[in-house]
């Protein structure tokens, strides 16, 4: 147990909570790039359309309390929970923020997820050395990187092709209109999904701080008033935006239709309620656009600017190691405290 005053306990508290907003302003983009990109919704009422959804994930956990797995992997299935200290969830937050930051600015749709992830391992292995890591939980993890986007443009292949069978005797302007109604369905269950697993990365920080500090007793368990602060962070996280990547996301890998934005909304939410059935902390930015691909392909390979997609597809490798070597970083900062 490591011994903190609470009032710096509260500010590590709300520099969580500003991760959180951020996550969701980085990644609004996830949640209604298609049906901004498609204009399905005006930006407007497309980013409190995702906010909402982001933050109803909240009473999903509550019916469903077994969906929180994605938070205890992040408290204490990558880093030993005995070895986290506050210094040590400083750094982490301190990487994924600076990341965050720097991508955001410059419109590259890089992975919030993977950001805390790479913070939280470059912090703890400074802190406690590689015997702090639990390698099965991060190798589970880094598996996820490549399985998530691949499964995502499968996905979306398959559910263009099956619904084009299906609508193969609907007329244009009838197909149209269902496949308006369904992307809008499909779309509120991707900002569901969205909400559900990457609010819980940052409720799984702030737990494992409270355990460590002795703030927290017994099984480890999210409180109720940690997982609400975090899903209202995220929805105002979505409100505010991040209309760069949305652009990014949107329009500059591949021009969307309805059919298009519904099958990549689609096939992105089966793999992201997945993920959290599963207790996997994916990256909801490298499945969204592995789906959009995925239905962009599936009209005809040309369509998909393989430029833009290669320029994503780098950014997500250096992902961690750039937030682990920033975590490492701000964990030194504290070093002379």
């Amino acid at each position: 147990m490591h011994q903190i005053a609470f009032p710096l306990l509260v500010a590590l508290i709300v520099v969580a909570l500003a991760f959180d907003y951020l996550n969701g302003l980085h990644d609004a983009a996830n949640s209604i790039a298609t049906v901004v990109a498609t204009r399905l919704l005006s930006p407007v009422t497309a980013v409190l359309f995702a906010a909402f959804f982001n933050f109803a994930a909240y009473f999903l956990t509550i019916a469903f309390p077994s969906l929180h797995a994605v938070a205890e992997t992040i408290g204490k299935g990558l880093i030993d929970q005995d070895v986290v200290t506050p210094a040590v969830i400083f750094g982490a937050l301190g990487g994924a923020m600076s990341w965050n930051v720097i991508t955001w600015l410059r419109g590259i749709p890089s992975s919030s997820s993977h950001a805390l992830i790479g913070g939280l391992i470059g912090a703890g292995v400074t802190h406690a050395g590689l015997n702090g890591i639990h390698w099965s939980g991060l190798n589970k993890t880094l598996l996820a990187i490549v399985l998530s986007p691949t499964l995502g443009m499968i996905l979306a292949m398959a559910v263009m092709l099956l619904t084009s069978w299906l609508f193969r005797r609907s007329t244009a302007h009838g197909a149209e209109k269902s496949f308006r109604a369904l992307h809008l369905l499909s779309s509120a269950a991707y900002s569901l999904s969205h909400g559900l697993n990457d609010a819980q990365k940052t409720m799984g920080i702030i737990t494992v701080l409270l355990y460590s500090t002795g703030y927290l007793t017994g099984p480890f368990e999210v409180p109720h008033w940690v997982a609400i602060s975090c899903y209202v962070a995220i929805a105002a996280g979505t409100m505010t935006g991040g209309w760069k990547i949305i652009e990014t996301m949107g329009s500059r890998i591949t021009k969307l239709s309805q059919h298009q934005g519904f099958s990549a909304s689609a096939a992105g939410s089966i793999v992201l309620f997945t993920a959290s059935a599963l207790g996997i902390p994916v990256s909801t930015t490298h499945t969204i656009t592995g789906s959009i691909i995925g239905a962009g392909v599936a009209r005809r390979a040309s369509a998909v600017r393989w430029g833009v997609a290669q320029n994503v597809v780098t950014a997500w490798i250096i992902t961690i190691p750039a937030s682990a070597a920033i975590g490492a970083l701000f964990y030194a900062m504290t070093l002379p405290f």
